[in-house]
């Protein structure tokens, strides 16, 4: 298995530090507002990852922060006249309905920063004495210089990075600042109505950055397996956080780094955020999607490639849903019938090759697209055995249960597409389809055929057999 590693900027043979058992620390969201598609798409990408390699039979320790507290959560309270605590509240569990709603497996642990304060308090003492952190009147920066490589994951230069960080940095906080490219570990209360803590260095709440590196050492070990979030976390936010982790541990921090694309919408390809005004929320997407197809559209790119979100695309992900829906009735309906099995070694083959086929392209850096295009393509020959009238009904199981795991990777429930799928349109098929067999038994053929196109156009292929009519959907 090789994976993209944003540190190298190459693949690499993955290798576990323990064999069969992976350490995972994803980014989490800041829970001040619902999450929008952007977000989604990196808590989809890496649950579809850590699903992959589940089956492929690992253990894996997940761990995914939820960050409860910052600017952006203490300016949305006062604005609604409530506490912090309470803003996180209710957006925590907003995150989590709709993240089940999604299909998204549970983390192994969900740390939250202000469950953290005195291992956050620590690791900032740490800093301190090692001489990579200073004080000055109740903030704690990070030297980002002392640190040697530092800029190496997102391949920024240090001396740009003083210049940018120079034009942005206020005076007052330049003032306090040894260098305009050091980075807050602890952050001095401003107003006596801010949230804060109380710490060596006076009452104040932890910096953004510090409360990844303490939540993922604390909870998956000094050096991590790997660990995954949104491009745009490259820098600082991932930067930062190998900083301050190697340099309290003396240790590598991660093995491998993984950052998924960005979700753009219109035809410029923007980036969907919150700043732009441009995003579209899970929680409202949710009530006019099937949650189904939003988790398989957003599955269904390769993780570092860029999504663009639309309706048409949407509409596209749903017509290849829809597909897989169809093969699964198609199989479920075949197979308990009480026809005769008859044995076909070309679709065994098949069924071996395309099996070969999806592990090679998920082995290849998750390429999704490759692994769904192998299953795509075994459908014709699956559902040209189910209207055989002697199916191999020992491999058409096979392929049913193998479904289930593969569309399981990409988090798709096949028990409900079946259920779903066995009860649209029910009714109308079985009525037309008595009618037809009346029109049959009284030599009707004109109007036999005609209902049998109506049949059609409704995706319907029925077939006349000594057993009696038959039916599976196109």
């Amino acid at each position: 298995m090789k994976i993209y590693n944003t540190l190298t900027k190459t693949k690499e043979e993955f290798r576990p530090i323990t064999p069969g058992q992976i350490t995972m620390y994803v980014c989490g969201p800041t829970v001040y507002n619902y999450i929008h598609i952007g977000n989604g798409r990196s808590v989809i990408a890496f649950d579809t990852i850590r699903r992959y390699l589940e089956f492929r039979g690992y253990q894996v320790k997940f761990v995914s922060n939820f960050t409860d507290v910052d600017d952006k959560m203490i300016n949305e309270a006062r604005a609604e006249k409530i506490t912090v605590p309470e803003l996180a509240e209710r957006y925590i569990k907003a995150y989590q309905e709709d993240t089940a709603a999604l299909n998204v497996e549970p983390a192994s642990l969900n740390p939250r920063a202000t469950h953290e304060i005195t291992a956050i308090i620590r690791f900032i003492e740490q800093l301190l004495a090692q001489g990579y952190a200073y004080e000055v009147d109740g903030d704690v920066y990070y030297r980002a210089k002392k640190f040697a490589h530092y800029g190496e994951l997102s391949s920024q230069n240090i001396a740009e990075l003083e210049e940018g960080a120079s034009q942005h940095v206020n005076d007052e906080e330049q003032k306090r600042k040894e260098d305009p490219i050091d980075f807050a570990l602890w952050k001095k209360q401003k107003q006596p109505d801010e949230i804060a803590w109380n710490s060596p260095w006076g009452k104040g709440r932890p910096g953004w950055h510090i409360e990844c590196s303490v939540m993922a050492t604390k909870y998956l070990g000094e050096t991590i397996d790997i660990h995954g979030g949104g491009q745009d976390l490259e820098f600082p936010h991932h930067e930062n956080e190998i900083a301050q982790s190697e340099a309290a541990t003396g240790k590598k921090f991660v093995h491998y780094w993984m950052h998924n694309g960005f979700v753009t919408v219109g035809a410029d390809a923007e980036k969907m955020s919150k700043s732009l005004h441009n995003f579209v929320t899970v929680h409202d997407l949710l009530k006019q999607v099937e949650p189904q197809v939003l988790r398989f559209f957003m599955a269904s790119v390769q993780y570092r490639r860029q999504i663009n979100y639309s309706k048409e695309n949407l509409r596209q992900a749903e017509i290849i849903l829809q597909r897989f829906k169809n093969t699964l009735h198609n199989l479920e309906y075949r197979l308990n019938d009480q026809t005769a099995s008859s044995k076909s070694t070309q679709l065994e083959d098949l069924i071996k090759q395309t099996s070969e086929k999806f592990v090679a392209a998920m082995d290849d850096d998750f390429n999704v697209q490759n692994a769904l295009a192998a299953i795509y393509d075994l459908l014709p020959a699956v559902n040209a055995n189910i209207a055989a009238p002697n199916a191999d009904k020992a491999a058409l199981k096979e392929v049913k249960k193998l479904l289930h795991d593969w569309l399981a990777v990409f988090g798709i429930k096949t028990e409900q597409l079946t259920a779903a799928n066995q009860n649209q349109g029910k009714e109308e098929i079985l009525a037309l389809i008595k009618e037809r067999e009346k029109a049959r038994e009284q030599k009707d053929w004109a109007q036999s055929d005609q209902l049998r196109d109506q049949l059609k156009q409704m995706g319907i292929i029925v077939e006349d057999t000594p057993q009696g009519t038959r039916w599976i959907r196109e």
